[in-house]
Parts: structure tokens; sequence; C-alpha cells
């Protein structure tokens, strides 16, 4: 359990810190690892700084070469522990002054400080629990001296940046540490040293001069201490504002909080336009676009065939039925007849899709996934894309499964098939009978035979007429059907049409739609998580 629960400012870092946890979880994988990093070692550092002795505040010293930061840490400190002398860089190893040594060890350990003082509780006034850092110059020649106060500036509690009147505008300091840490003004203080070397007209000035450009730092509220620490000056004022921070005990958390609001302030990059978001119509776009790809139109020709071949079968003229199965069922040709195999089973006859059709659905899926995620940022579009696009491999052959597991209600009979169907063949009936009824007057008359007054009808002969009549009727009769299966056969395929589109939506749904919802959300997830780090 943290040693910090019990108050305000650590109950906000506890929640802001579990904010920047979830989104660093949330992004993994969506972010480039490089912009995730600072925020891992902002949570591994506040949970290793937490771990730690909350009782201590530690108070840096940072400056340039000259700037006289030694000779303050031992005006400040009340000792004659760091080393000042005109050969530069003095300071090589960063110095530790300890006031309240119960606890300091671990901590002292984790900023990697090996030079060590105790130093006496009545050197600052009865004010313990404080730990003063003299560290080596941020310009030094050697690289190790700069790398220990960068590593520094991030570990310590409290910030004190020790300027001198030569080169307190020095883009270095400025540019390099103040101007990035800016968000960290409740935990810094900005010393101008060696104000004995200034001429009393001088010093409003320069003070002012500073302040402005820590205004243009956006450090505006920071104060600044004017100071020499050769005579003296300024550094009880000085001492007061850092044994205030001790007092306190709450420099460790603010700086922790400004840590969190630096972090998630880089992660929320691009996050303030809302995302589109998945629409009706674009469902309903992806389905249509999914299911041309797929192959509906020719399911749905092979229905209307179908349904028509079948009508020629059951109402044809029943002289020329057998004509139409000389050609094979477009249905079975394709393997979408079958009602005796499982769904999950069930393939169908269907080519593979080609380039245009692989094309077509690339392109749908891809168009889906872009209006959806627009307006998100760069990373998070590419990740819904992803999400989009998770099932490509296996989406061919899912709308197959779906296509052939849809019932096309193709084995429905019509009503009016056995209606013709009679008809038919009563109109062949009396075409025989008539036929039949003529061959025989016509072999009597040839065999010499008398033939037998023929009956007439309006003076026409009823075999003739029955001939007639069973020959145009049935002709008759197939050209209805035919337009009645036209018509019906349209109706079946676009019957069959919106089913397979429902199979296909539902395919859509599964394989592309949810997952992209899901992308979304998360997306979403993450700016809110972003937002709470933030403090906004």
């Amino acid at each position: 359990m943290s040693r910090h629960r019990g108050k305000p400012e650590a109950s906000v870092l506890e929640a802001r810190l579990e904010a920047l946890n979830s989104a660093a979880e949330l992004a993994d994988g969506v972010l480039p690892k490089g912009d995730l990093a600072s925020t891992i070692d902002v949570l591994e550092r506040a949970s290793t700084r937490r771990s730690l002795s909350a009782d201590h505040t530690v108070v840096g010293f940072f400056g340039a070469t000259g700037s006289g930061k030694s000779s303050l840490f031992n005006a400040v400190s009340g000792s004659h522990h760091a080393t000042v002398a005109a050969r530069r860089p003095t300071t090589s190893e960063t110095l530790a002054g300890i006031w309240g040594t119960a606890g300091s060890e671990p901590l002292l350990d984790w900023l990697q400080v090996n030079h060590r003082h105790v130093m006496a509780d009545e050197s600052l006034d009865g004010h313990g629990s404080l730990i003063l850092l003299d560290l080596p110059d941020f310009d030094s020649t050697a690289v190790e001296h700069r790398e220990i106060v960068h590593r520094l500036a991030g570990q310590v509690d409290v910030l004190v940046w020790v300027l001198d009147p030569q080169k307190y505008a020095d883009a270095a300091v400025h540019h390099g540490f103040l101007r990035p840490l800016a968000s960290h003004g409740a935990v810094t203080l900005v010393v101008l040293n060696q104000m004995d070397r200034l001429a009393e007209n001088q010093r409003k000035p320069v003070l002012e001069s500073l302040k402005d450009i820590l205004v243009q730092d956006g450090l505006g509220r920071t104060d600044v201490y004017p100071v020499s620490a050769r005579t003296g000056a300024g550094v009880d004022e000085l001492k007061a504002a850092i044994t205030a921070f001790a007092d306190r005990r709450q420099a460790a958390t603010n700086r922790l909080i400004a840590d969190v609001r630096n972090a998630a302030r880089a992660l929320d990059s691009g996050l303030d336009a809302e995302p589109a978001g998945i629409s009706k119509p674009a469902r309903a776009q992806l389905a249509e676009q999914l299911a041309q790809a797929a192959g509906v139109d020719a399911i749905c020709d092979a229905v209307a065939t179908s349904y028509r071949r079948q009508s020629h079968a059951r109402t044809g003229w029943p002289v020329v039925r057998w004509l139409g199965k000389l050609r094979r069922d477009p249905l079975k040709r394709l393997n979408l007849d079958r009602k005796d195999v499982s769904p999950m089973l069930n393939r169908s006859s269907m080519p593979a899709p080609g380039p245009a059709q692989q094309a077509q659905s690339d392109k749908a899926v891809r168009q889906f996934a872009d209006r959806a995620g627009e307006g998100a940022s760069a990373p998070w579009r590419a990740a819904i894309r992803r999400s989009a696009r998770s099932a490509e491999e296996t989406l061919p052959d899912d709308l197959d499964q779906a296509l052939a597991g849809t019932d096309l209600r193709s084995d429905r009979a019509s009503w009016w098939w056995p209606v013709f169907g009679v008809i038919q063949w009563c109109a062949l009936a009396a075409a025989l009978a008539g036929a039949l009824w003529l061959l025989g007057i016509a072999a009597l008359g040839y065999f010499q035979f008398q033939v037998p007054e023929t009956p007439r009808v309006e003076g026409f002969p009823v075999p003739t007429l029955l001939l007639a009549a069973g020959i145009l009727a049935g002709v008759l009769l197939a050209l209805a059907s035919g337009l009645i299966s036209r018509l019906v056969a349209r109706s079946r395929a676009a019957t069959a049409r919106r089913r397979l589109r429902a199979s296909v939506a539902r395919v859509a749904e599964e394989r592309i739609v949810q997952p992209v919802q899901d992308a979304l959300a998360r997306y979403q997830e993450f700016r809110r998580a972003v937002a709470k780090a933030s403090g906004e």
C-alpha cells in the first residue's frame, strides 16, 4: 500500500496514475513503442518514488558552469561540503546533504547518489526530512555529467534552477530544461545568483528581463529569488522557500502529478476530434458491396432461372416440356439447393473470387473502416482499419458458407402450376382426340369404307375444332405460363436477394462491424483515460 494515502493530493495522483496506466494499456499495439516509452517511464518512476520515503523532500540544485550553485548549496545548507573552486566544472559527482536519515538510504540509492553527508538538524532551524542535491553542471563538457543532470531532473521533487547574471538567458537552460518542465512550476524555484556582481541600477532590469523570459517559458508564476551566495543576501528567503516544501511534504506528489499530466498531454495529440463512428447507411453500404463481391446477383439470377425452368416443366406444353430437362438446374450447378446438409458444412460451388471481386471486397472494408475512424488520430485510424481487416483471410469462406446456408425458398411450388398443368393436359388430350378422330376418318376413306357424317359446330368439323383448339390452347397456356413465371421468378429473385443480403450483413456485422466497434470503444476509453490523467 502506498505511504501517500490519506492526503487529497495523493488521492488525485493515484486516480491519475490509474488513468495513465489504463491509457498506456489501451494504446499498447496502437501507438509506437517510442511514443509510449516516456509514459511507461513516468509510471515506473512514480511507482518507485511512492514506495520510498514520503517524509523526505528531495531538492536538486541545477545550474550551468560558473553559476555558483555549489556556493549556494553551501550557503543554504550552512556547510562547506560542496567543493567551490575556480577550476570548472567543479562538481563531478552529485552531493547529497541529508536532514533526517530515517528512510533516506533507499531513496538515495534510487537516485544513485553515493556522495552523502548527514547534516545537523539545527542547520535548517529544525526543519527535518530534507535532502539537498548539488548536481554537476548541465552544460558540462563531460557527457556523463550531462546524463546525471537529465536523469535527476526527472527524479527530484523540487527543481532549483541557479542562474547567473551573465548567462541567465542562455538557451541551453531555457529550451533544454525550463520550457519542457514548464508544467512543473509548482515545484520549481528560479534563483538569480551572484547579484553582488551587478550594480544597483542593473539589478531591477536584469530581474525583469529574466521574468519576461520565464513568461515565454511558461513559468510566469514561478518566484524568482535574487541571491548572493558570497554575501548571503537573499539566502534566508530561498532557505525559507525550500523548507516550506519540506514542511508541507507535498512536493513529491505534486511533482508526480505534473509528470503524469505531461505524459498524458503527450498522448493527447490529435484526440480533440470526435471519430465519425458507424452509421446505419455505412452498415448497409458495406453489406451491399460485400454482397456484390460475393456473387449474390449471380445467385439471384440462378434462382430466377431455376424457377422458370421448374415452371416450364410443370406448366409448359407437354409436347416440348422434356426439352427443358436437357439443361441442368443452375442452383444444382452452384450446389445451392441442398437441404439435407448441416449449414456449418454446406459450401457452394460458386467460383472463387477473382482479383476484381477481391479488390471490390477490400475496398468496401477499407472505406467502411476509414469512415468509421474519420476524425481519430492517425495511429488509431490505422488500428481501426486493422480491426476491420482482422478477418480478411477467412472472410471469403465465411461469406460462401453464409450464402450456401441461406434458405432461398427455391423448393416451394406455386399454386398455379397444377392448375395450368391440368389444363395443358386437357388441351393435349383434346388435340390428340381431334387428331385421332381425323386420322380415323382418313383411314376409313382410304379403305373405301363408308365414312359416317362428322358432327359440325357452326359449320366446322368437331375433330378439326378439337385439334386446333387443343393446340392453340396449349400454345397460349405456354405463353401465359411463361409470362407468369417471369414475373414470379423476378419476385423470387428479389426475395432471395433480401435473404442473401441479410446473410451477408450478419457476416459483415460479426467479422467487420463488431471489431470496428470494439476498436472505436477502445479509442473512446483511451480518450477518457488520457483526459482524466491530464486533469481535464
